[in-house]
């Protein structure tokens, strides 16, 4: 297995929000612990979710139960309590990703917006009229 998975007393904590979310829908439940253990790897590693080692099991049904679990705001009632319980230190920060800026050199291909900007003001200063592009024929 896997290194780092959740201990029994982080699965207390996490399975009561787990199974309030779940709908009744007939299905015998898959094991949600792992599921979780699952998710936990993807945001700990920032691995692509087909990466996702198959001890976990298949990516997709992962993903999916992801999915449906952030659609339920699971996530959202997770950290709230945590917040709560000052169970979680004070000092510990989460990233968010909208705030890492990508590489100046991930904007595009060679020459990308300067070309387009020469190009633009190439066009802009073209002679508007024949007599303008034809200084010699006009008088």
């Amino acid at each position: 297995m896997a290194r780092n998975l959740m201990s029994n007393d982080e699965w207390a904590f996490f399975e009561r929000f787990i199974l309030a979310v779940r709908s009744p829908n007939g299905r015998k439940p898959t094991n949600h612990r792992l599921v979780l253990d699952g998710i936990f790897w993807i945001a700990r590693t920032g691995s692509p979710w087909r990466d996702l080692p198959e001890e976990f099991g298949k990516w997709s049904s992962v993903y999916r139960q992801f999915r449906r679990w952030t659609l339920a705001g699971l996530w959202e009632q997770i950290l709230e309590a945590l917040n709560e319980s000052r169970i979680v230190p004070d000092a510990l920060q989460m990233i968010d990703s909208t705030v890492v800026r990508a590489h100046h050199q991930a904007a595009g291909a060679k020459g990308g917006l300067r070309a387009k900007v020469s190009a633009a003001r190439e066009v802009a200063s073209r002679p508007r009229s024949i007599c303008g592009s034809m200084r010699q024929a006009c008088p």
